[in-house]
């Protein structure tokens, strides 16, 4: 039977010296063409690596044999582990999945579309046992079209306002963490997106480490009503007292403009005999509008969230484990 999953899941008492050093969490969706390649590719990294370690793929609801593929991976190798969900969660949950069944003193995130090359792995690894909390993947030769990466730079720079961290890549999911790091957050990861920035604010240290990026195999799965939203969720989840903080700059923005409209139009009257109100006032109401249609997507944000807090919806069932 499946179960809820909405906190770290328990999991076997291990001794110490049966731990891995290293956890690999990789979430996939739809990868069935690429899994045993990325598989090789990262098993042939990490044995070469000579670290002790676990792979735990995240099967986020797939239907194309996903799942089949990571079965006969398991049954060669019982350092692989799996979990498919019931449906398609998100890459989020889907990484909450993982992060609550590591074992390994230091955790590595990956997306499965081997967009970034699993043999950089070693490099986030010997950043954090440097004495780092998080090793920050940073796409330094990033291979997206510009309406992707025009988009993450606007989220990007946002959550450097809101979070006080200053690191280039919020967006990047190729990181690597110290467990104690990760472990306070996990009531949060998968609930709030950006996994990364989350635990970058509870204050952990951080250095940035370039990893290679190859382009995407097939159209993003960021659309930019997606993006959009993703904007809007960045704005309710990490800016602190949105609301207010907008209500107060824009009324005030708001409140000069229509002082200037209002001066204007008496000058403009007294000199020329002829007030145009008419059309000043439509683009005061065009303007009035705008505002509210912004105010209302952000209390439209909230309230979603109180939502599926009230109602203590699951982020994600887990259909099999292996």
């Amino acid at each position: 039977m499946a179960r809820p999953e909405t906190s770290s899941a328990p999991g076997p008492v291990l001794d110490d010296d049966a731990r891995p050093e290293l956890s690999v969490v990789v979430t996939l969706f739809e990868e069935q063409a690429t899994l045993d390649e990325l598989h090789a590719r990262l098993t042939s990294a990490l044995e070469a690596f000579g670290r002790t370690y676990e792979v735990l793929y995240v099967d986020d609801g797939s239907t194309d044999g996903t799942f089949a593929t990571l079965q006969r991976l398991h049954e060669a190798d019982p350092r692989v582990r799996a979990v498919r969900l019931k449906r398609n969660s998100g890459q989020h949950p889907a990484m909450h999945a993982g992060l609550t069944r590591i074992r390994g003193a230091i955790v590595v995130t990956m997306d499965g579309d081997l967009q970034n090359p699993p043999e950089d792995v070693p490099r986030l690894v010997e950043a954090v046992e440097a004495g780092y909390d998080v090793a920050s993947g940073r796409r330094a030769a990033r291979h997206d079209s510009w309406g992707r990466t025009l988009p993450s730079r606007l989220i990007n720079g946002m959550l450097r306002r809101f979070t006080g961290v200053e690191i280039t890549d919020f967006g990047c999911a190729f990181n690597a963490y110290r467990r104690e790091a990760v472990e306070p957050m996990l009531g949060a990861i998968g609930r709030q997106k950006f996994t990364k920035a989350l635990v970058l604010s509870g204050g952990a240290s951080v250095v940035e480490v370039d990893v290679g990026h190859a382009p995407r195999d097939g159209a993003s799965r960021y659309s930019p009503l997606r993006l959009t939203r993703l904007a809007l969720h960045v704005l309710a989840g990490f800016w602190p007292q949105p609301i207010q903080t907008a209500g107060i700059v824009l009324g005030t923005v708001c409140s000069l403009a229509s002082l200037a409209l209002g001066v204007y139009g008496l000058v403009y009257w007294v000199s020329n005999d002829d007030f145009p109100g008419p059309l000043l006032l439509g683009s005061l109401v065009v303007a009035v509008l705008g505002v509210q249609g912004f105010i209302l997507a952000l209390v439209g944000e909230h309230l979603g969230r109180i939502q599926r807090v009230v109602e203590h919806r699951p982020l994600y069932l887990v259909d099999r484990e292996l």
